[in-house]
């Protein structure tokens, strides 16, 4: 970005109502503020304070809020602990887009270090930059260094607060990564009489009105060093904010005392703090605001604002499909449920789906598996013969965590290096090696900048090669993004870094090691930084039963759990990743779980197609009922055609509250439109109403068709302008309109 800093002191600010346009910006000069404003928003800032406000075109404001920095030597310094405060305006037209940039300089304290502050306002994108830019004083010698950065602060001390106006405001509390089945939340005001909520959302968050979906996001577009955290907490006033903090540095430890969505488990997971940003200036991440009347806009510009910074992966021709080991043979294999032996006979049947088999050749992916039972050499005579079948082998591999007992740090060595696994271990705030998955048996965190970690990445790689794989899973990728008291490149200051660090050399490593054309799918990982892989597992492992609370079946893994958290994140497909990746559907029963029945199967189906993902299955077809029903759904015509190509649907409305009852709608307008509702309450059935204008529909009439069975379920007459289908208790419906000539 161009910093060309002009800097106009207070003193020329004394022409009341001096105002002059930057395109289409329009600049207003006031003898005690600086308001710089396009038809998305305004911001103002006031020259005695130095406080910034911000008006959206939808009701959203923003006021007085602030910025500060807490350096390791000095402490915490503010915008509004400076004396001075002045502005300038910077046009610009740069890569990322046109526009205008406001440039706010706040000095004049005893800490001796001077605040910039950056806003940027585009032209031709609906959303506003903001960042913060620490540097020493005039005169001032020495680094600064920090692990506590906020370029956007609403503090009570200056009588801020954001307001979300509606009759339903809601917040978004959203977990650092996908792991532990931790959940989206949606907070919501109970009321004048009721508790305050607070909380800590990771990377971004949003507010919204839930009946209207008029609403802000906000998150961090850098993720090659900090990790965000937005700290909040509620007025009593409905849709009242009044603390918020959007700060960098956030290190938080798992607490088992709290509920695992609140605290417990949808962390950061660390064990030590937040590395320090060390220099002659200290800069935040670039924040994101973006405040239209349908919130689900701004999230997709979030996701698009993502690449234009970060860039991303893409796929050429038809997208995998494949089928995983996990659901029929568990971890390890040990129980030899079917590896080695039968598993050619899951290739046989495979090959009998003509549909299935017609676009990518299908992807046989052994996960999860140990060595010492499943040689390379074997995997690859398997590989051999999936060739013969026209289909293509997965690799599944761990990165940056080793699983080993919790007494052999010192007896395990790293394989493809010469290093023991001692060498390459994170160690915490106490110096000890972090085990980052708890128990006799768990992992063990690795450094991604060491030598040993980088020979492990090219040991496994070249298994993956000599199987013949085409399709990478990579898991627990948590593991190289924890913070560290110790690491090998002592350049590298942060987790983040770090895992940075070790995903450009994973992912360079891919194209040298195993040739072009390597698809990577990430399983339990963060969400950002996201241009590493062409997909990302929505939630933890899904098991494909219905609800969390089903009999018999884990609290955890449902269908409705992974769909409800994936209404708010079916914007990630097409923006951040080619696809996404729902994991696995399941034609009868998931490793040693109940049957499912036929309804949950296709249940499962229709949110995978919902939310764009990638198609894959892990069931035993040696099982009758579940090669039946592969027959069926598997190889359905419209449903292989659909996963050659997956898009997401746009969720008519988000999943709201933490009940399992949820109800929830989605859209995918085109040629042939499509609608998929489902109804996770066991009573109560679901209608929901549509609109023309929502589904881009012309005046034609049109048939309401099943997506499976292509039977006539109703129709649409010319010029109607809504319609609404009905759908009972736990069940879920795809259909499509398909317009009468």
């Amino acid at each position: 970005m161009n910093l060309n800093i002009r800097f106009i002191p207070y003193y020329l600010f004394v022409l009341l109502l001096a105002v002059f346009k930057v395109d289409a910006q329009q600049v207003n000069k006031y003898d005690d503020s600086l308001v710089v404003r396009n038809q998305q928003a305004s911001v103002t800032v006031n020259y005695k304070t130095g406080c910034a406000s911000y008006h959206f075109s939808n009701g959203v404001v923003m006021n007085n809020t602030i910025a500060y920095v807490n350096e390791i030597s000095v402490g915490s310094l503010s915008t509004a602990d400076c004396k001075l405060h002045q502005a300038a305006t910077d046009p610009f037209d740069n890569s990322t887009g046109k526009g205008v940039r406001l440039i706010i300089k706040h000095s004049g304290n005893d800490k001796g270090i001077t605040l910039i502050q950056q806003i940027t306002l585009y032209q031709d994108h609906p959303y506003l930059l903001v960042n913060l830019t620490a540097v020493k004083a005039a005169g001032q010698t020495g680094l600064l260094e920090s692990r506590d950065i906020s370029a956007l602060t609403v503090s009570p001390q200056q009588q801020s607060s954001l307001v979300q106006p509606g009759a339903e405001p809601r917040l978004l509390d959203v977990p650092f990564d996908n792991d532990d089945w931790v959940n989206v939340l949606e907070r919501k005001w109970e009321g004048v009489d009721k508790p305050v909520f607070s909380g800590i959302s990771y990377e971004y968050s949003a507010v919204y009105d839930n009946t209207k979906l008029s609403g802000l996001v906000m998150g961090s577009l850098s993720h090659d060093f900090w990790k965000t955290g937005i700290v909040y907490r509620s007025a009593k006033q409905p849709g009242v904010i009044d603390s918020l903090k959007i700060y960098d540095g956030a290190a938080t430890e798992d607490d088992k005392s709290l509920p695992a969505d609140y605290g417990g488990l949808d962390g950061t997971h660390d064990h030590a703090l937040h590395g320090t940003m060390k220099g002659t200036t200290v800069t935040s991440s670039i924040i994101y605001l973006c405040g239209l009347n349908d919130v689900r806009k701004a999230f997709v510009e979030y996701g698009n604002a993502n690449v234009v910074f970060n860039g991303k992966q893409t796929w050429k021709g038809d997208a995998p499909v494949y089928w995983n080991s996990f659901g029929v043979e568990g971890v390890l294999g040990y129980s030899g449920v079917m590896m080695p032996k039968d598993v050619v006979k899951i290739s046989d049947f495979i090959q009998t789906l003509d549909n299935f088999n017609k676009y990518s050749k299908p992807v046989m992916s052994i996960d999860s598996y140990d060595q010492s039972i499943y040689t390379t050499d074997l995997l690859a005579s398997f590989g051999r013969y999936a060739k013969k079948k026209n289909q293509q082998m997965g690799f599944y591999f761990i990165p940056f965590a080793m699983w080993t007992w919790r007494n052999s740090l010192e007896n395990t060595k790293l394989a493809g290096s010469d290093y023991k696994l001692s060498d390459v271990v994170l160690h915490d705030k106490n110096h000890q090696p972090i085990f980052y998955k708890d128990g006799d048996w768990g992992a063990y965190a690795m450094d991604p900048t060491h030598p040993g970690v980088r020979q492990y990445v090219i040991n496994q790689l070249e298994k993956a090669k000599a199987v013949g794989a085409k399709f990478i899973k990579i898991d627990f990728l948590t593991a190289g993004a924890l913070e560290s008291t110790t690491r090998y490149d002592p350049q590298v200051r942060s987790g983040l870094q770090a895992y940075n660090v070790g995903m450009k050399m994973l992912r360079s490593l891919v194209d040298s090691v195993m040739g072009p054309d390597i698809f990577i799918t990430q399983a339990i990982s963060p969400m950002f930084p996201h241009q590493y892989a062409h997909t990302r597992f929505i939630s933890t492992d899904v098991y494909s039963h219905l609800r969390d609370d089903e009999k018999g079946f884990p609290h955890y893994g449902s269908t409705e759990a992974s769909l409800a958290t994936g209404s708010h994140l079916w914007w990630v497909q097409g923006t951040l990743w080619p696809y996404t990746n729902m994991d696995v559907s399941i034609m009868k029963n998931f490793q040693k779980n109940p049957d499912l029945s036929e309804k949950e199967v296709k249940l499962r189906l229709y949110a995978m197609m919902s939310m764009g993902s990638i198609l894959g299955d892990g069931s035993d077809f040696r099982d009758k009922i579940a090669a039946d029903r592969a027959k069926i759904y598997l190889n359905n015509k419209a449903l292989c055609e659909f996963f050659s190509d997956p898009k997401v649907f746009t969720p008519l409305k988000f999943a709201d509250g933490a009940t399992l009852d949820q109800q929830i709608a989605f859209y995918l307008p085109g040629a042939t439109t499509l609608l998929s509702m489902f109804n996770f309450d066991q009573q109560k059935a679901f209608k929901p109403e549509w609109h023309r204008s929502d589904l881009n529909l012309g005046d034609k009439e049109y048939l309401i068709k099943d997506f499976l069975t292509d039977e006539p379920l109703g129709r649409i007459a010319k010029g109607q302008d809504t319609f609404s289908l009905n759908l009972t208790a736990e069940d879920a419906l795809m259909v499509k309109l398909v317009p009468v000539n």
